[in-house]
């Protein structure tokens, strides 16, 4: 069974798709953190085709991150002919990490290292607003679904125009929007530290978690993975709850 949508369509109807909400929004143009990932290159690349390459600020902000990941960067900014900025966030990630630390000493793991998408998401907030633009997210189905995202970081966005594409179906509209070799073979990785993977981090492969997301399928350990997952990040993917007071109080 064929679990992919076909790319060409996919793209046609996101590149419609993104014109009419920046329409609706009445906003200048996009802001999106490029990081030499998959997920942020076919997001550059839509936005590029949906809005023109001059209306597209890719920033590059790294936190202690491997040079790697800057020049797989800037190669994909220069094939689809998008402006860049770069901010370093390493002092910044370094100097508050040091004030929590004087009342919290042992500030480590995830909660230190989601400080890095939290600090990114800042940022981009502040360009945004700077130049009346919306900020893009590249949050994919597999992400959302499984909760591989840092809440209030890289989810803290305007639009998310690949959030209904499983991770397959990235490689495939990549491919057809010219995103280069390079990006397109690298193993999937959030980068909050050296050596770190997607598949690695989740215990399991994305096409194993496209495959259960699209027919429910998957061995028994894989979907015991999954649904322990979703469960476990349903928080991350509502809005956080608001008390309602009676009318007669």
């Amino acid at each position: 069974m064929e679990i992919y949508r076909n790319p060409e369509k996919i793209t046609r109807f996101l590149v419609s798709w993104i014109k009419e909400k920046f329409g609706v929004a009445g906003a200048k143009g996009a802001v999106l953190g490029i990081s030499g990932g998959i997920d942020s290159a076919v997001l550059a690349a839509l936005l590029a085709k949906s809005l023109g390459p001059n209306r597209v600020i890719g920033v590059i902000m790294p936190c202690y991150s491997m040079q790697v990941d800057e020049d797989y960067a800037r190669l994909l900014a220069e094939a689809i002919g998008i402006r860049t900025m770069k901010v370093d966030l390493s002092s910044s990630y370094d100097t508050l990490k040091r004030e929590i630390e004087n009342s919290l000493p042992e500030l480590g793991g995830l909660s230190a290292a989601n400080i890095k998408p939290r600090l990114r998401m800042t940022t981009l907030y502040a360009i945004a607003q700077q130049h009346g633009y919306l900020v893009c997210g590249g949050s994919n189905r597999d992400e959302i679904t499984f909760g591989y995202f840092t809440k209030y970081g890289d989810s803290g966005v305007d639009l998310m125009p690949i959030a209904d594409l499983l991770k397959g179906e990235v490689w495939a509209v990549a491919k057809h929007l010219g995103v280069p070799r390079e990006i397109i073979d690298r193993p999937p990785t959030a980068a909050l530290w050296e050596g770190q993977t997607d598949e690695a981090e989740m215990g399991l492969t994305y096409e194993e978690l496209d495959r259960y997301i699209a027919t429910g399928g998957a061995t028994e350990e894989a979907k015991q993975k999954i649904e322990a997952a979703v469960k476990r990040s349903a928080h991350k993917r509502a809005f956080a709850a608001m008390a309602k007071l009676p009318k007669n109080l």
